[in-house]
């Protein structure tokens, strides 16, 4: 069985914490604390996130300088981020979210069901992406007559691979229906980019067969 997708809560207080653990508690992934921007940093460098909800203000080290922290680094600078911020904020805090690489922002007290159906649809584009990866993977080993053991002989490979692809496919189809029905602008960019991996694969895979 695979791992739960990870996302990390980044927020100063317990109580805020604890609230968003229960609006995401029906969503089949792991939530993962921190209570400063620091701690955010040291989670990241040992675990793998699909997705980060950043609260803009903090003691020290706030929301924007601990995504700018992470954008900086290899490893995590493609980690989507929504900024989490009360409503009377300042004006720019929304322009200033997006500059530092956020790919959306909620004012607090936000809908559940916004949050949620967020989360869950850039769940689920980590997961494909995931998906497509080891896809790719086994599809580079096919060509170059390298399988790993246990992967059976090359003509199992091929149908299985192909089976992947179409449940990828037919997953990918029903998420870019729930981003058009949402009209969310931040699923763009990530949808266009699987959908252009997904593509490459797709015409790898029909030129081998």
């Amino acid at each position: 069985m695979p791992d739960r997708a990870k996302i990390l809560l980044v927020d100063d207080r317990e109580e805020n914490l604890i609230a968003l653990e229960a609006i995401l508690s029906s969503l089949d992934l792991v939530p993962v604390r921190a209570r400063s921007g620091e701690e955010a940093l040291k989670a990241l460098l040992n675990t793998e996130f699909a997705l980060i909800l950043l609260d803009v203000r903090m003691p020290g080290m706030d929301g924007f300088e601990t995504a700018a922290h992470i954008k900086r680094r290899e490893r995590t600078r493609n980690i989507p981020i929504i900024f989490l911020t009360v409503v009377d904020s300042a004006p720019d805090y929304a322009f200033r979210g997006y500059a530092a690489g956020a790919v959306d922002y909620l004012t607090k007290p936000f809908d559940p069901w916004v949050l949620r159906a967020k989360v869950s649809v850039f769940t689920e584009l980590y997961n494909m992406n995931k998906r497509l990866a080891e896809q790719a993977s086994m599809l580079r080993d096919r060509l170059s007559g390298e399988l790993p053991p246990g992967a059976g002989d090359h003509a199992s490979v091929l149908p299985e691979l192909s089976r992947r692809l179409t449940a990828v496919e037919d997953e990918l189809a029903r998420v870019r229906e729930l981003a058009r029905k949402s009209q969310d602008p931040a699923l763009a960019v990530p949808l266009t980019d699987l959908t252009d991996r997904l593509s490459h694969l797709r015409a790898g895979f029909d030129a081998l067969s």
